[in-house]
């Protein structure tokens, strides 16, 4: 347990450092919201009727909140991307020598980086939204502790995602093609491009059960009240997903590992 938490300091002490960096994305981040924001204001306008629950407000805090995540929820493959360039450069039998398991070592990192962008990007991401367009939020603070829960677990589930991606270095010479190939999935079925509720009723039933909507739309659904009713549900799903993928992810490091020892000694 004292590792486990030493890890997590350490990961948010690693990402902390780079102050100007969040500053730069959180700049970045505002300019794009208010983007998005006219897109999805206008296409609710054009329609004369809010579209599958969403109305002006709705579609705002959905865009800002969305805005905001993106700095705890890894949706670019960072983790895949540093998986590679470790098993690559041989670092990856460095985390097998280590007493803690490497999916703890590198989940338990992650949350650590994730927890840095709690205050220095999403806290502001919110009250700008507020400031600029208006946020339609909850007023009960179970809603806030349930998104709170999912939002954890989103950045766990996204994380071993993109791990069991970068663990193909393991068989494959290049992953940088399933790399990119990931990158378009889960930025496109997640909730990042447009609400998942906005997807044709055929592909709803493919999306809705897929691990990628419970990386990024799940948490704002339970902050916007767009998943009243279906609370729990969403929850149990998402962590179904994360503790499948986690598990997959411990099976493939267990294969992995045993074809390393076989090269390498």
């Amino acid at each position: 347990m004292r590792a486990t938490w030493e890890l997590t300091a350490g990961g948010f002490r690693r990402h902390s450092r780079y102050r100007m960096g969040i500053l730069a994305a959180m700049v970045a981040n505002i300019m794009f919201g208010m983007i998005r924001a006219s897109l999805l204001v206008a296409t609710i306008e054009a329609a004369g009727a809010p579209v599958a629950g969403y109305d002006r407000l709705t579609a705002i805090t959905y865009v800002w909140i969305g805005q905001a995540l993106l700095g705890p929820i890894d949706l670019w493959g960072g983790s895949g991307w540093e998986m590679n360039n470790r098993v690559k450069q041989g670092d990856l039998v460095t985390d097998l020598l280590r007493p803690v398991h490497p999916l703890l070592q590198w989940t338990a990192q992650e949350v650590g980086r994730a927890a840095s962008q709690v205050l220095p990007r999403f806290v502001p991401m919110l009250v700008v939204g507020a400031l600029l367009t208006g946020l339609r939020l909850p007023t009960e603070p179970l809603s806030y502790l349930l998104f709170l829960w999912a939002l954890l677990v989103a950045v766990v589930l996204s994380h071993t995602a993109w791990l069991l991606v970068g663990l193909l270095a393991l068989w494959v010479v290049e992953v940088r093609g399933y790399l990119v190939a990931m990158m378009v999935v889960a930025n496109l079925f997640s909730g990042l491009l447009i609400p998942v509720q906005w997807f044709p009723t055929w592909a709803r039933g493919v999306i809705d059960h897929s691990p990628f909507r419970h990386m990024f739309q799940t948490p704002i659904d339970l902050l916007t009240g767009l998943a009243d009713g279906r609370r729990l549900v969403l929850l149990a799903e998402q962590l179904a997903w994360a503790l499948t993928l986690l598990a997959l992810a411990a099976l493939v490091l267990r294969r992995g590992g045993r074809k390393l020892e076989v090269q390498g000694g």
